[in-house]
């Protein structure tokens, strides 16, 4: 396989993919190889990070994780990057899982905040950092406050940066425009601010963002990447755009995420809606509701 050029260029567009499970509960690697194919050929994604909260990493195991990632590298590696998610609320797992990530070719990883066990800002310093030693790889940094319960702060953030040239972007999912904006103004020239939330992707592209790790691109990723290429040419265009895709994205968060897009992306034909408790799917009377908004969805003929 060809390795995809360029490991700190990962794009503008990726999504953070899904897992398909079998009706046995197991990984369905096979499903999951078409589901990569589909969102960069078909969605127009410029990559995929796999083994993150969209793919349901909480209830994978380590190998199901690594798995996951050799799947995606297969099918897509040689056009798209792969990321990979690293991160857990245990550091030496987090390195391990870098480690061995690294060795089986990933282009990147991805860290998120330890969730549960709360660390402060020096521990969060300390986590992140044992992180980028462990592997030579690019790194992005996943501040996600809502499901964490931490923050990561523009210091500890630029304190990161700066020791680590390796951590060369973050996904800011905080919620909080005010520190987006802050970061985007205060990160060196070349690091990479990307929005972690697909509502806000236009008003992190405005203080400076680069673009946009989605959950929605599953199905309106060719949208998505319309309106972050037309953004800095025209503007009119791009909230046109983003107007037009507020009910679905609006409908991919109805309810705990990735259940819904899981029945979306099973609307365009793929067997995805499987979710691995303590996630439950959705009901028939909630599938009612969001069907036509994602039945709209569908996109043409794929592999």
């Amino acid at each position: 396989m060809t390795p995809f050029p360029g490991p700190r260029d990962w794009g503008r567009l990726l999504t953070a993919m899904l897992t398909p499970f079998r009706s046995d509960g197991s990984a369905n690697w096979d499903e999951s190889a078409r589901v990569a194919r589909y969102l960069v050929d078909v969605q127009k994604n410029d990559g995929l990070v796999v083994s993150g909260t969209t793919g349901e990493s909480p209830t994978l195991s380590a190998e199901e994780k690594l798995q996951a990632l050799e799947v995606a590298l297969e099918a897509v590696g040689d056009r798209a990057a792969i990321v990979f998610g690293a991160g857990t609320y245990d550091t030496a797992e987090s390195v391990h899982l870098a480690e061995e990530a690294t060795r089986r070719g990933a282009h990147g990883v991805m860290v998120v905040n330890p969730y549960y066990n709360r660390p402060g800002q020096a521990g969060l310093y300390a986590h992140f950092s044992a992180v980028a030693r462990a592997t030579p790889l690019p790194v992005m940094l996943y501040n996600i406050q809502p499901r964490t319960s931490i923050n990561l702060e523009t210091p500890t953030l630029l304190r990161l940066i700066e020791d680590h040239p390796n951590i060369v972007a973050v996904k800011e999912a905080s919620g909080n425009m005010a520190q987006i904006a802050e970061v985007a103004a205060s990160v060196p020239a070349g690091f990479r601010v990307y929005s972690g939330d697909d509502a806000l992707t236009l008003p992190v592209l405005s203080v400076g963002g680069h673009g946009l790790v989605s959950v929605a691109a599953h199905v309106v990723g060719h949208r998505l990447r319309e309106a972050i290429d037309a953004f800095a040419k025209d503007p009119g265009q791009s909230w046109s755009v983003a107007r037009d895709l507020h009910p679905v994205i609006r409908a991919v968060f109805s309810a705990p995420s990735p259940v819904p897009i899981k029945y979306a992306l099973s609307l365009h034909g793929f067997d995805c809606e499987r979710v691995r408790l303590p996630l439950v799917p959705l009901s028939e009377d909630e599938k009612a509701g969001l069907r036509p908004v994602f039945e709209a969805t569908r996109a043409p003929a794929h592999a």
